[in-house]
């Protein structure tokens, strides 16, 4: 298992860490890992399946002409 620092993170998702706050407090984005008094981190493997998931309904995001 590998955890994923803030800088980390960022360079995978590309969303500002208030975004990802947000995500988080409504349920939909991998829960942070408390590592120490001033330290999180994420699950890499969540954030992966987050974004596989993402992937898989890219099309379905996307308005398409026909």
């Amino acid at each position: 298992m590998r955890i994923l620092s803030k800088p980390q993170l960022k360079e995978l998702v590309l969303y500002s860490p208030q975004h990802v706050a947000r995500l988080e407090k409504a349920g939909q984005f991998p829960k942070r890992v408390q590592l120490g008094p001033n330290r999180v981190g994420w699950v890499e493997d969540e954030v992966l399946d987050w974004l596989q998931h993402r992937l898989e309904r890219r099309d379905d995001l996307t308005d398409t002409p026909e």
